[in-house]
Formats: C-alpha cells, sequence, structure tokens
C-alpha cells in the first residue's frame, strides 16, 4: 500500500472531490483518481460513489479513513524520530502575501522537511535579500533564473446571494457601481481597470487590502465583489460565486526565482527540487533568464 496513494485518498475524503484533492495535493486529477483505484482493487472495496458535484465516501471510505490518518502520521513520526540532529542551515526565502497562507504552508512544509537542520526564514520577496523567491512572473529581476511552477486563473468573486451570481458571465457594463474590494498591489486588477476606463465604467471601492484571505472573507460578509484567484485554499471557509468576465483571461504564473550567480547548494537545490515536485502537471517549467 502507497503512503502517498493513502493521502490522496485523505485529501479526496475531507474535501469530497476529485478536483479540489488534486489542487490541495498540487497534482493532476488523473493522477487522484488512478491512487483511489489502486486503493479499491488492493482493498476489493470501493471507496466513494461518484457524482455531478464530487464524491461522497462510502462505509468502506469511512472505515479507511482514520485508519490511513493513523498510518500516514506514524509515518511522519518514524522520519522524525530517526533523523540524526543536523547542522543548522540558515535560508531565507523571499514570498508575496498574494500567493496565500493556506497554498503557501504546505509548500513551506515540504521544504522544511527536505533538508535536516534547515532552519527557514520567510522574508518579503520585493524589499529583503534572500537566496531565492517565490514569485509572479512579473516580478522576476535582470541577473535571476525563473521557474515557473503555478498558474493561478482570477474570476470575480460575488457575495452569496448577489444579483450578478446568476450569469454564466460578466459584461464590463455589469461592473458599473458594483460595491467593490479592492486588493493592492494587484495587477490583474489594474489591468481590469485600465479595460474599464475607456467605457467610463467605475465600480465602487469600498475597501482596499493586501491579502486575498481578507478579500474573500469581505466577500461571504457582503462588503463587495473582489477579484481572486480561483484556488480551492482560498476557499476552506467560503462557498463563493466565482463568475468570469467576459473577454477576459485573466491569470498569473508563479514561480521560483533565484540568481544566476547563487552558489547551488543544498539548501538551495533541495527547494529547486521541492518547487519542480510541486508544479501544474502539463504546465511547462523550463527555467529561463530574465537578462
Amino acid at each position: 500500500m502507497d503512503l502517498r496513494e493513502l493521502r490522496y485518498f485523505e485529501s479526496t475524503y475531507e474535501l469530497e472531490s476529485i478536483s479540489a484533492a488534486a489542487k490541495h495535493c498540487f497534482v493532476s486529477q488523473p493522477s487522484i483518481s488512478a491512487a483511489i483505484q489502486n486503493l479499491e482493487y488492493y482493498l476489493g472495496e470501493q471507496l466513494f460513489v461518484r457524482h455531478t458535484r464530487g464524491v461522497t465516501p462510502t462505509d468502506a471510505g469511512h472505515r479507511l479513513y482514520p485508519l490511513s490518518k493513523q498510518l500516514t502520521g506514524q509515518a511522519r513520526s518514524i522520519k522524525q524520530i530517526f533523523q540524526q540532529k543536523a547542522a543548522i542551515q540558515p535560508f531565507r526565502l523571499g514570498v508575496v502575501p498574494a500567493l496565500g497562507a493556506v497554498r503557501m504552508s504546505h509548500l513551506i512544509k515540504e521544504i522544511i522537511d527536505s533538508v535536516d537542520g534547515l532552519e527557514l526564514t520567510l522574508v518579503d520577496a520585493e524589499k529583503l535579500a534572500c537566496e531565492a523567491r517565490i514569485i509572479a512572473a512579473n516580478m522576476v529581476k535582470p541577473g535571476e533564473i525563473f521557474m515557473p511552477f503555478w498558474r493561478d486563473e482570477f474570476l470575480m468573486a460575488l457575495p452569496p446571494g448577489h444579483s450578478l451570481s446568476y450569469k454564466s458571465e460578466l459584461e464590463l457594463e455589469d461592473l458599473n457601481g458594483l460595491n467593490f474590494i479592492l486588493r493592492s498591489p494587484s495587477l490583474v486588477t489594474r489591468t481590469l481597470m485600465r479595460k474599464m476606463e475607456p467605457k467610463d465604467i467605475k465600480m465602487n471601492i469600498r475597501a482596499r487590502i493586501r491579502t486575498v484571505e481578507y478579500a474573500v472573507e469581505l466577500v461571504a460578509a457582503g462588503v463587495g465583489a473582489a477579484v481572486v484567484p480561483d484556488h480551492p485554499s482560498f476557499y476552506n471557509t467560503q462557498q463563493l460565486p466565482l463568475v468570469k468576465i467576459k473577454g477576459m483571461q485573466f491569470d498569473r504564473i508563479i514561480g521560483l526565482a533565484w540568481s544566476r550567480e547563487a552558489e547551488m547548494d543544498k539548501a538551495l537545490s533541495s527547494v529547486i527540487d521541492v518547487c519542480r515536485v510541486n508544479k501544474i502537471e502539463h504546465f511547462d517549467l523550463s527555467p529561463y533568464e530574465i537578462s
């Protein structure tokens, strides 16, 4: 029985969705489906009932879940018990707050676990010196190597029950006078504002914030709409209508950047490997340099 397959099963069980589990584990949906099928074949039991909205655990799934959590937890404990005390290796990793705390916490944990004795310090990717930075593609500096590994699509999040939430797509004209939560800095929001200017369309800005988590909570509270990434890590406690804006494709490429002149030590090499493993499948992550 494969421990990774059990972790994929646990995510599917907790989120009741194969697609949500795939995003949470940063793998493709076929990878999650294959893991569940392997477990079902091994156990001789069906673990989930598939339906249009996701999946529902069967009795076998409910029985397996606590056993799986115990087994994967013991596996982590065994590794910790037998790890030798390693010399402290300080590493400064730059991040930007717009990437989301929940999603980043999973990646950061993998980075810390990848190097014995790693002492990770998170700093502002735009202001402080660091050995590597997890940033958007438009933030790459000359002389840096950039390896993309995530892509986010941005949609308009609307308060529950909002009159526009029943539309399949929003017209730019629908945004005129819309109560809006402005997240700054945000290249996506600035681009949207520029598209609206020639048509004299203006939204009613009700709040200005920095993080996506605050934007989501304010939308859920009914303060206004906000442009946010379509990623499940931002919606753990909220179910919000997410709607595309007609004729506009907003996305953001996220990757790891490091100096071309940086010493390729064990810590930096491990950070690169962790980010490479967490890439979106079928996504070209060939590193490139900004001259």
